[in-house]
């Protein structure tokens, strides 16, 4: 799995590619999330297009990044997620805590 950083104005953009899976994306992407808030980045849009699957550990991960900047006092909200990460994130009633978005440019807008 790799991480891809870009910015919008104030919003970092994390451009994901490859599973998520527990032991090797979900470090990643903790490492990611914790160096983006120490820089005091904290607001997060999560970008999920390339991302074809995601195991229990990776869901697990995206929840805790998730709870870490809101703590922060951020956002972090997800880009593209796939049909398959939208069950998911569905059947585990994920959908209605995550702010879920098909186009960047609104995603983008949201965290004004």
């Amino acid at each position: 799995m790799t991480i891809t950083e870009r910015k919008s104005g104030d919003v970092t953009i994390l451009d994901v590619e490859g599973k998520i899976l527990l032991g090797e994306g979900d470090v990643q992407l903790k490492r990611k999330i914790d160096e983006l808030l120490e820089r005091k980045e904290a607001k997060i849009l999560l970008n999920l297009a390339n991302v074809p699957y995601m195991d229990s550990g990776g869901l697990g991960e995206v929840v805790r990044s998730y709870t870490t900047v809101k703590r922060a006092g951020g956002d972090l909200k997800l880009l593209n997620a796939t049909k398959r990460i939208q069950d998911l994130l569905t059947i585990t009633k994920l959908a209605t805590v995550f702010d879920l978005h098909d186009d960047e440019a609104a995603g983008i807008k949201s965290f004004a």
